[in-house]
C-alpha cells in the first residue's frame, strides 16, 4: 500500500489537473460552458437517453442536470422527442449543431494538448491514458460502494 505522502502528493497533483482543465475550458466557443460539453459528449457517448440516465451518469443532481439540458436545447445543440417506450417522458438526442460543436471542442482540445505535450513520447502518452483511465474506474467503484471509502479518506486527511 502506498505511502501517506504519496496519497498527500496524489492530492497536490490532481489539484493542478483541475487547473488544467480549467485551462482547456478557456478554449471553448464563448457560448459553450464545460458542462454544456460535458452534457453534449455524454448524450454522444450514450446515444439518446432520458434527462434521469444523463443525471445518473453525470452524477448531479436533476435540477442542474435539467438546467445544463435546458442551456443546451436552447442553443439548438440538444433535441428533445418523445420516449416511445412511454410517451410522458422525452428522451434527449444530439442536434446536428451539437454534433459540429463536439467536433470543434475536441479539434481545439487537441490541438492544445498535442501542442503541450509534443515532447512527450507515445508510450508517456500511453501510460498517463491508462492510468487516468485507472483512476476514474477507481472512483467509480468507490462510488458504487458505500460512501464510507470516501468519507474515511476525508476524515483521515482532516486529521493527518
Amino acid at each position: 500500500m502506498a505511502a501517506q505522502e504519496q496519497y498527500e502528493e496524489l492530492a497536490r497533483q490532481l489539484s493542478a489537473v483541475a487547473a488544467v482543465r480549467r485551462d482547456l475550458g478557456r478554449l471553448l466557443p464563448p457560448d459553450c460552458s464545460p458542462a454544456s460539453a460535458i452534457v453534449l459528449a455524454m448524450v454522444q457517448k450514450h446515444g439518446e437517453l432520458r434527462m434521469s440516465r444523463l443525471a445518473e451518469l453525470m452524477a448531479i443532481d436533476m435540477s442542474v442536470t435539467s438546467r445544463h439540458v435546458t442551456y443546451a436545447t436552447e442553443h439548438g445543440w440538444l433535441e428533445r422527442h418523445p420516449d416511445p417506450a412511454d410517451r410522458r417522458s422525452r428522451l434527449l438526442s444530439l442536434s446536428p449543431d451539437g454534433e459540429e460543436l463536439l467536433r470543434e471542442v475536441s479539434a481545439r482540445y487537441t490541438q492544445a494538448l498535442a501542442g503541450c505535450l509534443q515532447d512527450w513520447s507515445d508510450d508517456d502518452l500511453g501510460t498517463l491514458i491508462g492510468l487516468l483511465a485507472r483512476l476514474r474506474t477507481s472512483f467509480g467503484d468507490c462510488r458504487a460502494r458505500p460512501h464510507q471509502h470516501l468519507a474515511h479518506a476525508a476524515g483521515a486527511a482532516v486529521a493527518g
